[in-house]
């Protein structure tokens, strides 16, 4: 079984996706983690991130894996906390717009599923390009007040509330008008809209149609 969850910054698609497939015993691919890695490993290398066949050869040539927990490995190495920096939190968007990136990475999204035997992916373009045949297809949604106040509970920093969302706001420009898989809700995914929805709500909500078999 495929699921796959799409939807902006904040909407908690991690947690979600992470929970149902621990509930249904399938492998959790956090998508996001390998555009994260590839951002990592371009400011490690110095090349420049507006670079587009630049970055796209450097996620070409990277071995992207997860361990039994489904942290992020690069090399082989464990990279879950270089990935979440500040760093890279300020340039992940720019290289995952690059298409040529995406290209590159998404094979490897693929070939996850085939070893893993079906999976719960969670991203920007899961249920459009990734998986369009998934079994069941998702988008996690969210106003862009609720997912701020969610990411600085998250990080314990409430006085970085305004910046925060305008963070958000511009990732989400950024995600939904690049020309390389943008962030969109097409016909046959089911919209989940998360506010004043808390986790256990939402996992809910989708076992239920999973549970149900109202795939999209």
């Amino acid at each position: 079984m495929i699921i796959a969850i799409d939807g902006p910054a904040g909407a908690g698609k991690s947690t979600v996706a992470r929970r149902l497939g621990e509930a249904l015993g399938l492998f959790f691919l956090d998508s996001g983690a390998m555009y994260r890695a590839v951002a990592a490993e371009v400011l490690r290398r110095g090349v420049d991130v507006g670079d587009g066949p630049a970055v796209a050869r450097v996620a070409g040539e990277l071995e992207l894996a997860f361990d039994g927990e489904g942290r992020i490995l690069i090399d082989g190495r464990a990279a879950e906390a270089e990935i979440r920096s500040r760093e890279v939190d300020a340039v992940v968007s720019i290289v995952a717009a690059h298409a040529a990136v995406r290209e590159a990475l998404v094979p490897k999204q693929k070939l996850v599923a085939e070893r893993r035997g079906g999976l719960v992916a969670e991203g920007r373009d899961m249920t459009t390009t990734v998986f369009p045949c998934a079994d069941f297809r998702f988008y996690l949604d969210a106003s862009p007040g609720e997912r701020a106040r969610r990411r600085a509970r998250q990080k314990g920093t409430p006085e970085e509330l305004e910046a925060i969302q305008r963070g958000i706001e511009e990732r989400d420009r950024i995600d939904s008008t690049r020309s390389a898989s943008p962030l969109k809700l097409v016909e046959g995914v089911v919209r989940v809209d998360t506010d004043g929805l808390d986790l256990e709500g939402v996992l809910a909500r989708l076992l239920g149609i999973v549970g149900g078999g109202g795939g999209g």
